[in-house]
């Protein structure tokens, strides 16, 4: 299955449902909504593993990583295992649904959060990676789920700080094969866009790709349909929305600052928006207006913790012992806390 799978990888509200659509729509690539399937492997234990567990999920974690240890060929053959897991339902539900399509399309936002078990799961699969601005990507976001209430939005999900630097440490990395979408320039230039991915597919251009409207999709299953079922085609009319919204919002830019301050320089240049020019369209949306934009303080209490918290992560990457102390301790903590 491994080459017949393609991986839209992109957060939440970034445009991925229009995307998949696009590429649902060419006649050798069949999707359904977010299946979810790989998310809940990676946090088995051996990968990673999760906060709360209706079983004794530290032991599991353990005993799962002292298990794959005394496999004759370890990580590979618990690789294997989950693989023969997935394999087969992708390769069923694409026989079963597909109409004799080639390839299975998998968009699940949560799969930007377990990128290195899925390369190594995958790694000669298809990845397509959709970035957006991320200050658009938290509007559409705060807008969609929270009504507008973009601290109770932060609360709930912080994505800008979760998804911003995973999947920008994926794209320089490029351990898979990999294609980078721009959701700005799908918009606006859909057509020599879907060109340059589907030339990664090594399948040919459907010009009915755009007009996704006029195909049938399997919308059945957990995803976004709301915004890109109003439409039949991209349109460009959210591009610069979320710029004349923080331009009217001073509480509303002061989150998304705040938001932003705490992602590393790197992440957000390898998203292709270096942080000198991130909020040049708030600027221009202010003046469109005649409002100045706010500035905040150089020495505010926020931006000092931030930097503080930096420098200690760069501490713990740059000392691998300081590393395996921290996981230590955390360990402890997690055992202290259990109940």
């Amino acid at each position: 299955m491994e080459q017949q799978l393609i991986f839209v990888i992109g957060p939440p509200r970034s445009g991925s449902t229009l995307l998949m659509r696009m590429l649902s729509s060419h006649s050798q690539i069949y999707s359904r909504a977010e299946p979810h399937l790989l998310t809940p492997l990676a946090h088995l234990g051996y990968f990673d593993s999760v906060d709360a567990a209706p079983f004794d999920h530290l032991q599991a974690a353990q005993a799962i990583r002292d298990l794959v240890a005394e496999l004759p060929r370890g990580e590979q053959d618990y690789l294997a295992a989950c693989r023969a897991y997935t394999d087969l339902i992708y390769e069923r539900i694409l026989t079963a649904r597909g109409k004799g399509k080639q390839f299975f399309l998998d968009k699940t936002p949560a799969n930007a959060l377990i990128l290195p078990f899925l390369s190594k799961l995958y790694p000669g699969a298809h990845y397509v990676v959709l970035t957006r601005h991320p200050a658009a990507v938290f509007s559409s976001y705060a807008n969609s789920f929270f009504d507008g209430d973009y601290e109770a939005a932060r609360r709930f999900n912080p994505i800008l700080n979760r998804y911003v630097p995973a999947m920008a440490r994926f794209l320089r990395e490029r351990a898979v094969p990999l294609v980078q979408v721009e959701y700005e320039r799908l918009v606006q230039q859909p057509e020599a866009e879907m060109r340059a991915v589907f030339d990664f597919l090594d399948l040919p251009f459907e010009p009915g790709v755009i007009e996704y409207g006029s195909h049938e999709h399997d919308s059945k299953g957990l995803g976004d349909p709301i915004s890109v079922d109003k439409h039949t085609r991209p349109v460009t009319a959210s591009v610069e929305r979320w710029a004349d919204e923080l331009a009217q919002d001073a509480a509303k830019l002061r989150i998304v600052r705040e938001m932003l301050e705490t992602i590393d320089d790197a992440d957000l240049q390898t998203w292709g928006f270096p942080r000198a020019s991130l909020l040049l369209p708030v600027e221009h949306a202010a003046r469109q207006t005649g409002r100045p934009i706010p500035t905040p303080s150089a020495l505010d209490r926020f931006r000092i913790e931030r930097r503080i918290l930096r420098l200690l992560r760069h501490a713990v990457h740059q000392r691998a012992w300081l590393a395996a102390m921290v996981r230590r301790v955390r360990l402890y903590c997690d055992v202290l806390l259990r109940g």
